[in-house]
């Protein structure tokens, strides 16, 4: 989307046009989030929806709203008063922070009316202002690391897609593989101590979790209770909120830091990466008429449908991991509460979402159920069941 925005020119684009527009998506926002909240909040399970929201609505909203206002050059027009109409590098970057900056204000036009509804759904005590300050605060830290890492693009000046895929995918790494400092520096975080730091130390040890460091989110007003890993292998930082440590008792954390530890084992952010990035390469292959369209939307078509469902059993892999290490029962339990905490249904699906790089939580549940008692059954069929000295190969099977 960043190179919708056209090379700034000696002379400062009219501020009016693209100003008016801003204004109006601000309303439009708000109206999308006040209609989207009022049915999302009445369906079953809204705390679930809620999150499907924010991916599925508010993100994409705000992807356009920086397309629309790249294309009226806001960012070059607000620029214009601050440094003057000449750009630079740093003009550049200016302008790309404050366009993506305007288009933040959007989504938060649109997240605003989510927060009473989510506060209310999970019966938390979670201020209007104070998530927004949050949020702000965060897409205000994106902005600018979106605006320094785009600054190479918008300043080389290529027109081939390929290239500009190419790079995109090495900006995407390179963005992963700093995430433990970038998470750092956008969110609220301190180390833990004392009694803090040891049982963190004993749950990741229990866990088999191997991670450099730990940080813990502040997240007493939203009380969500979560944990992650981000970095690359010798740098892996363990990000555990406040609340995951105030509100999971030891094997319940232990069994959720499992599911973590498997998932790095089974490269799940990976194969997650791979299923957006590498579709990309025949779909600006097409655009670029370098090669057969049919045939190249066709391959990106397939690549992202069969990447995601790699995604997706990373995903039970890692599943399958934890349970061998916590136990069948102990995880199931582990999820159950999780959801409990969190006011949020596992939902389930009857045929797998093609185009989902996760699995529903209720859907993994019920794996693992099963299979703990498959195993169970299988122990019990081979301990017991005939007297002592009986031939067991002499037995109809009965599988």
């Amino acid at each position: 989307m960043f190179v919708l925005q056209s090379e700034p020119s000696a002379a400062a684009p009219a501020l009016g046009p693209p100003l008016a527009l801003w204004v109006l998506l601000c309303l439009v926002a708000l109206v999308v989030g006040l209609v989207a909240t009022a049915i999302t909040r009445r369906l079953s399970n809204p705390v679930g929806k809620f999150r499907l929201l924010y991916l599925g609505v508010l993100l994409p909203l705000g992807l356009l709203a920086y397309g629309l206002l790249s294309l009226l050059d806001l960012g070059a027009a607000l620029r214009a008063p601050l440094v003057g109409p000449r750009s630079g590098p740093l003009g550049v970057v200016l302008a790309d922070f404050l366009t993506m900056l305007a288009a933040g204000v959007i989504g938060l036009a649109a997240y605003a009316p989510t927060v009473p509804a989510v506060r209310d759904a999970r019966d938390i005590d979670l201020g209007v202002g104070e998530s927004l300050a949050a949020m702000a605060r965060y897409l205000a830290g994106l902005s600018l690391v979106f605006a320094l890492a785009f600054a190479p693009f918008r300043l080389g000046g290529t027109d081939s897609p390929l290239a500009l895929v190419a790079g995109l995918a090495v900006l995407v790494g390179l963005l992963v593989a700093a995430s433990p400092w970038l998470v750092e520096a956008l969110r609220s975080t301190h180390r833990p101590s004392g009694a803090d730091a040891d049982r963190v130390a004993d749950l990741r040890k229990r866990a088999g979790l191997d991670v450099r460091d730990v940080r813990v989110l502040d997240t007493d007003d939203e009380e969500t209770a979560s944990a992650l890993v981000r970095g690359p292998p010798r740098f892996r930082r363990l990000f555990v909120t406040s609340t995951f440590l105030d509100a999971f008792e030891d094997d319940v954390a232990t069994a959720l830091l499992a599911v973590q530890a498997g998932r790095l084992r089974s490269h799940a952010l990976a194969r997650r990466m791979a299923a957006v990035v590498v579709p990309v390469f025949p779909l600006a292959a097409a655009v670029s008429g370098d090669g057969p369209a049919w045939l190249l939307l066709l391959a990106a078509v397939v690549a992202l449908v069969g990447g995601l469902g790699f995604a997706r059993r990373g995903v039970l892999a890692a599943d399958d991991d934890a349970a061998e290490r916590v136990g069948p029962d102990v995880l199931v339990a582990a999820f159950e509460r999780y959801a409990a905490f969190h006011n949020l249904e596992p939902s389930r699906r009857r045929v797998p979402n093609p185009l989902s790089a996760n699995v529903p939580l209720g859907d993994r549940i019920d794996r693992i159920r099963e299979r703990g008692a498959d195993a169970a059954g299988g122990r019990r069929g081979g301990n017991g069941g005939h007297a002592d000295g009986e031939d067991d190969a002499a037995r109809p099977s009965t599988d």
